[in-house]
């Protein structure tokens, strides 16, 4: 019989269905038996999926009571239909953490939306704590669990990039590199302590998953995921002579398929929702297919395309949430990295972000808009700055040797956020001015963001947008675990002085950038310690927030409230108290 490798991780759940993800050690029949008040069970089951000799399930379970609490277990079998010995998979004998739930959103309800960036796996262990902090995760699940009201608890967690490290992986993994791979690594010290390929990228996943606090979290609280460089490799597609460096190397066509490949099994799968996996082109030929090697070599092809031509893969996804639309953004994959002509997404994709947060046709607009993009678009402005001068100067502004330099500091300092794509960090602004502007205008707009390793909130300005009617922000919330060094923290700090500031702006403006139609403030950090935001929107159109960093409180991990701020105006009530919206 089949045992549970990883998971299960809870992916999408709404009022009536929810989607469970499981990698098992072997085939098998996966069963999800959610329990109803009643005491009637409901399930749903799927046959596992055989990738690269590993075996994963994606189980979709309907029919669910909207507004409820429902305990689930996981078990399986190795025969098919449900026919030979089960067993039960989860919740693990003895377990010291409640049982998973499946918690169905009712109408009229607020919305508890956590997230972050940037994860280093480990326990909370007095090592893993000393080289990385303490974990957020583990500091969020044991509030949960430890006094916190079950309605404090988050609805959903969106992952905005870096939940591995495939470019720098542990200790514990360096050493399974060098004894699994000697030979392969030959020629290319390079990359001798990287992950290589899907088998690889495996043990990063079990690694950041299975820690038994993180591993429960996620089998309880709804997640969803987005993709950043490091999920491949540090500054990737940060330009076209980055890419082109990094594509002639002879390890690089593995390194991409396994990303991709693996990527599209333990991260974006669960992103969608069931209507949309039951027609998504390639799980259905890959459960079409029945020859392993084959089905191995359709993903790895699928995975080399999509690196190759952004157009052939759509790594962002949008969610309706009630009253909340999330328009989550690949800010990575879908890059056009021409000097003079570079996009942080190319005209396709950005034409769906545009028709995903400007409504789509729907009937309803949203009260609150979230655009979720695991690069900032408004940073500390000494970095804005610094960005939009590099890049003008690296295409051409000052000539081809101060190109070549700005270039080479470009890829140096991880120059390549939206400011560093300077045309999309118009377009966005652009959108966000429409948005604001539209007669169903949404009562916030906030962009969730990460990458950057320190948190911080920033008030937006638009013209034409009244802020007591949209509220726009940019919240960025980095790191869950991995910290910045002291003399980055310090060279952050330097960069958004007043005099650093001012040096960088003439610098932009010297080098032809023409500025947008925008204003922004930084109200609140930067903070650098480990932690984790939270949005809490209400169908009346408030929204407010809350930030935790991570600490310990008895030796165990905890979380300390840092911040709790209103994101809007109150809601203007007519004579009966009700909301007018």
């Amino acid at each position: 019989m089949p045992a549970l490798l990883l998971g299960p991780l809870l992916r999408f759940v709404d009022a009536t269905r929810a989607t469970v993800w499981v990698e098992l050690d072997g085939p098998g029949e996966v069963h999800v038996d959610v329990r109803l008040p009643s005491g009637e069970v409901v399930s749903g089951s799927s046959r596992t999926l055989g990738l690269h000799g590993h075996h994963y399930a994606l189980v979709v379970v309907e029919g669910l009571p909207s507004g409820r609490r429902l305990p689930y277990t996981v078990r399986a079998g190795s025969g098919a239909g449900g026919s030979g010995a089960e067993r039960v998979l989860w919740p693990p004998a003895g377990s010291r953490w409640p049982a998973s739930e499946i918690r169905t959103p009712a109408d009229g309800e607020p919305l508890r939306l956590a997230f972050g960036s940037c994860r280093r796996a480990g326990d909370d262990g007095p090592e893993s704590t000393a080289l990385v902090g303490v974990d957020a995760l583990s500091a969020l699940a044991h509030r949960m669990v430890e006094g916190d009201p079950e309605q404090a608890w988050p609805d959903l967690m969106l992952f905005v990039g870096d939940q591995v490290y495939a470019d720098d992986p542990n200790p514990g993994i360096v050493e399974r590199l060098r004894a699994r791979n000697d030979g392969r690594a030959e020629g290319a010290p390079e990359v001798r302590d990287e992950i290589g390929d899907f088998e690889e990228y495996t043990w990063l996943y079990h690694e950041t998953w299975g820690h038994e606090a993180v591993r429960w979290l996620l089998s309880t609280v709804p997640t969803c995921m987005l993709l950043d460089d490091h999920d491949l490799r540090d500054d990737w597609n940060t330009s076209q002579a980055w890419r082109e460096q990094v594509s002639a190397r002879p390890w690089w066509r593995d390194r991409v398929a396994g990303a991709f490949a693996s990527y599209w099994v333990y991260q974006h799968l669960g992103n969608l929702p069931p209507d949309e996996l039951a027609t998504d082109p390639l799980l259905e030929r890959l459960r079409a297919t029945e020859d392993d090697a084959e089905r191995d070599a359709v993903l790895d092809a699928f995975a080399s395309r999509a690196d190759e031509d952004a157009t052939s893969a759509r790594w962002s996804f949008s969610r309706d949430l009630g009253s909340v639309r999330l328009v989550a953004v690949d800010s990575r994959c879908a890059r056009r990295l021409e000097p003079g002509a570079r996009r942080i997404t190319d005209e396709r994709e950005w034409a769906w972000v545009r028709a995903q947060a400007l409504g789509d046709g729907r009937a309803e607009g949203a009260r609150h808009l979230l655009l979720a993009t695991t690069l900032p678009a408004f940073l500390l402005h000494g970095i804005h700055h610094a960005e939009t001068f590099d890049e003008a100067v690296a295409d051409g502004r000052w000539g081809p040797l101060a190109a070549r330099l700005a270039e080479r500091l470009r890829q140096a300092a991880d120059l390549e956020h939206w400011a560093a794509f300077h045309r999309s960090f118009r377009d966005l602004v652009g959108l966000l001015g429409e948005v604001g502007r539209s007669p169903g205008a949404p009562a916030s707009v906030l962009l969730l963001s990460g990458d950057v390793h320190c948190s911080y909130t920033a008030r937006v300005r638009l013209p034409g947008v009244d802020p007591a009617r949209t509220a726009v922000h940019q919240l960025v919330m980095s790191p869950f675990r991995n910290p910045l060094q002291r003399v980055v923290k310090t060279a952050n700090r330097v960069l958004d002085s007043r005099p650093v500031r001012a040096l960088t702006r003439t610098l932009a403006l010297a080098a032809g950038v023409r500025e947008p139609a925008v204003a922004w403030a930084v109200e609140h950090g930067p903070w650098f310690d480990n932690g984790v935001m939270t949005v809490v929107l209400q169908p009346d159109g408030t929204a407010r927030l809350e930030v935790d960093h991570a600490t310990t409180r008895r030796g165990a991990p905890a979380l300390r409230r840092t911040l709790a701020s209103s994101l809007t105006a109150a809601p203007v009530r007519d004579r009966t108290g009700a909301a007018v919206v």
